[in-house]
Parts: C-alpha cells; sequence; structure tokens
C-alpha cells in the first residue's frame, strides 16, 4: 500500500520587504500583467496588511488587504501557480477575512477578472456576490477587460 505523502506544513505571516522579490516573481508567473516590484513595496510602505504564505520556509502566496472607513477592500490574493489547488488560497482568503472582521469591517470589496473562474468559484464559495462591473479596468492583449466588483457583508465578531 502506497501512504500519501502529507503536505509540508505552512503559516502565514506578515509580508516583509525581504520578501517583494519572491512575491513578484510569483506576480510575474501567473499573471499576463503583473504588478511591479515597486506596487507591492508601495502596499508595504502605505501599512496595508501584507500577507505571505510560507510553504517550507518559501514564499508560496501573498494577499494584501486595505483598511478604511469601515470597509476593506483585497487588493491582491495570488498562490504560486506550482502550488494551487492545495487550500492555500483559501486560508490565505479566511485570514484576509478574519483580519477584516477583527478591524470592525462591516463589508470587504473586491475586484476580479471575469474571465478567472476559479477564483470567482473560491469567492462566491466564501459568500462575495456580484454588485457591480467596472468596465475596461484590466489591462488586456485586446484592449482592456472589464472588472467584476464583489462584495460581501461580514458580522463583526466580538
Amino acid at each position: 500500500m502506497i501512504t500519501p505523502m502529507a503536505e509540508p506544513p505552512t503559516n502565514i505571516r506578515e509580508m516583509s520587504h525581504d520578501d517583494l522579490s519572491l512575491v513578484s516573481d510569483i506576480e510575474r508567473r501567473s499573471y499576463e500583467f503583473p504588478w511591479s516590484h515597486g506596487v507591492f513595496r508601495d502596499c508595504l510602505l502605505a501599512g496595508y496588511q501584507c500577507l505571505a504564505l510560507i510553504r517550507d520556509e518559501r514564499v508560496s502566496g501573498y494577499a494584501i488587504l486595505s483598511v478604511a472607513a469601515g470597509e476593506a477592500h483585497i487588493l491582491n490574493l495570488c498562490v504560486d501557480p506550482e502550488f494551487r489547488s492545495l487550500g492555500y488560497g483559501e486560508r490565505l482568503l479566511d485570514e484576509l477575512l478574519y483580519r477584516a472582521r477583527s478591524a470592525s469591517v462591516r463589508e470587504i470589496f473586491l475586484e476580479v477578472r471575469p474571465s478567472n473562474e476559479r477564483a470567482i468559484a473560491l469567492y462566491r464559495k466564501k459568500g462575495f456576490h456580484k454588485i457591480a462591473a467596472r468596465p475596461a479596468y484590466y489591462q488586456a492583449h485586446d484592449g482592456r477587460e472589464d472588472a467584476s466588483v464583489l462584495a460581501k457583508k461580514l458580522v463583526i465578531e466580538r
């Protein structure tokens, strides 16, 4: 009988400036129009909640959350293509939702490409629903692609 190998342990921690080259590398391998290293640096400098998912002592995913005025905005959530379909995206999203609730956020928003069906399926699973579209929001090879704006009401944990 063959015993399946256990997944190595993972943890989520605050992203640091030392993580930016790995985060930028994952971003470049994940998207045709990636965020630049400078955008990630600016998110850290702005004080956004920037998280890194660590697997085998290496950054394998990341997420960025902006919190202000009683609402939150998921700016980026990505898992290294090598480690997708292992539940890491859901773990990162759960952590963002926890942090938003802990900050007394009442509603959380995000934009997603309508063509990103896997991400949309995860967001729907977690209770997000489409509230609007942003025309020509994303860069695309043939011009621009719209964004679906998703939202979720949060129950504040006390």
